[in-house]
């Protein structure tokens, strides 16, 4: 039995994706009548497929290249002590450090001029779904997966043994992001969901719900919103390009070179028409 190629593993993880999430959609939908193929169903098709073939091998680099940094930096007596303590104890000081850690870098991606640049990427998408979760700009992933493994990385815990960690937290913002809605009651102050991260993508920058597994630190800094129905509008008011290539380039250039460019181009349109 050969090993999996890049393609056919991606094409798995695809059916594996759709096998869960459309099921979920059909059944429990949050926004009723939205279709499969709905509109931008390929630009974010784009950007999953970038995800997989291309990116991911970038942010596994990027992790492995940090974790040795710091390894050489941080105190191994430190790490010692650490892996010392009864195994629960460190699975919750890392969800926790974790959590802490991301709120407050997620609300520096909506506050920071330069990291909003690229996260807007992400929240440009006018309707959510499975698919929509993998509209993310591969630099702004490399941020955000980054800040969610650096305690692990701290605490002496190689890329290796928390890989389940990493594929488990991959799968539930895939969940966050789909086109479900369910009743979990008093849970959805302690478990996240989809009625919240929904939410978070609306049209205002600041709507809230900044948290990834656990509401709990919106709860605790004030920026928790629940309302009963799903928003009205999500995605961004500024003007991005859209198209795959063009959402790439665009937050890396000067706003001035990127107009210019844009520019150019459209007169080329116009001329060819």
């Amino acid at each position: 039995m050969h090993d999996l190629n890049l393609w056919e593993a991606t094409g798995l993880s695809i059916a594996f994706l759709m096998l869960i999430f459309v099921p979920m959609e059909k059944v429990f939908p949050a926004k009723k009548g939205q279709r499969f193929f709905r509109p931008h169903w390929m630009l974010d098709l784009c950007f999953l497929l970038g995800q997989y073939l291309l990116w991911s091998s970038l942010v596994i680099w990027a992790l492995d290249f940090f974790s040795i940094y710091l390894i050489k930096i941080i105190p191994i007596a430190f790490q010692q002590t650490v892996q010392s303590q009864p195994w629960a104890l460190q699975v919750f000081e890392v969800l926790f450090f974790s959590d802490l850690l991301i709120y407050w870098g997620h609300r520096l991606q909506h506050n920071v001029d330069f990291l909003w640049r690229f996260h807007k990427v992400h929240h440009s998408a006018q309707h959510l779904d499975w698919l929509a979760a993998h509209r993310e700009h591969p630099l702004d992933s490399i941020y955000t997966i980054g800040l969610i493994n650096l305690p692990a990385a701290i605490m002496g815990f190689p890329l290796e043994t928390i890989a389940g960690a990493i594929a488990f937290r991959g799968i539930w913002a895939i969940y966050l992001h789909s086109n479900v809605r369910l009743n979990i009651g008093p849970l959805k102050m302690i478990i996240g969901g989809p009625a919240l991260h929904h939410w978070h993508h609306h049209l205002e920058k600041d709507a809230g719900n900044y948290a990834n597994i656990s509401p709990l630190m919106d709860l605790m800094f004030g920026t928790y919103v629940c309302p009963d129905e799903e928003p009205d509008q999500v995605g961004i008011k500024e003007k991005v390009p859209q198209n795959y290539v063009g959402q790439l380039m665009e937050p890396m250039l000067p706003k001035e070179v990127w107009n210019k460019m844009e520019s150019e181009i459209s007169k080329k349109i116009k001329r060819t028409n």
